[in-house]
């Protein structure tokens, strides 16, 4: 990796597959991080239904390395290979649940578990309406183990004028929950009485 230490991305099947194209694209641009990406079989129709049928190879094209999603034997699936943090965008209930209880039967999740037992950062973008109790539970097991549950909410006080706006905000959002040296992403804040670029 060049001295680059690697962030995984995860995209599930859930929609909102945008997010997890934006926090690629966001991430591979930086030179001191190295993008590995794990894509879920329905999230491979997500994106060509969401983004277009040319998402998932531009994709792939960008990040470091695309791994197979059934590939539980590979690099990022192990605790002394050297990953900063994951995000996981968007996240489906499936996913969030199978991480929140250990169902490690793919390569998503199994990595998703690797951040929880090193104590690094897992954030996932839960998107899914409404929501009933056994969703919260989930939620609440995840959280208590040590993932940060972030729902891919716009922030409608910042006013934003397009899609791209509101994609562009939650992505930046995600990464800076990674809360790792070089990584701030530029991102609107509140200042008080209006919003501001930081």
């Amino acid at each position: 990796m060049s001295g680059r230490q690697g962030i995984v991305v995860g995209i599930t099947g859930a929609s909102g597959a945008a997010i997890g194209v934006r926090v690629v694209e966001r991430l591979a641009d930086n030179p001191h991080y190295a993008v590995h990406l794990v894509v879920s079989p329905a999230a491979e129709r997500t994106l060509n239904e969401e983004v277009g049928v040319g998402a998932l190879a531009r994709l792939r094209a960008i990040a470091f390395r695309c791994h197979p999603h059934s590939d539980v034997g590979a690099s990022i699936a192990s605790g002394s290979y050297p990953i900063a943090g994951m995000i996981v965008a968007p996240c489906s209930i499936r996913t969030l649940s199978a991480i929140a209880w250990g169902q490690l039967d793919d390569l998503l999740t199994r990595t998703a578990d690797v951040q929880l037992k090193e104590r690094r950062r897992l954030v996932l973008l839960v998107r899914e309406s409404p929501l009933h109790l056994g969703h919260l539970r989930a939620m609440l097991q995840a959280t208590e183990i040590g993932a940060i549950i972030a729902p891919p909410m716009p922030a409608f006080y910042l006013r934003p004028q397009s899609l791209d706006e509101v994609i562009d905000q939650i992505a930046a959002r995600a990464i800076n929950l990674l809360d790792l040296t070089n990584l701030r992403t530029p991102a609107k804040v509140w200042s008080g009485s209006s919003p501001d670029g930081a």
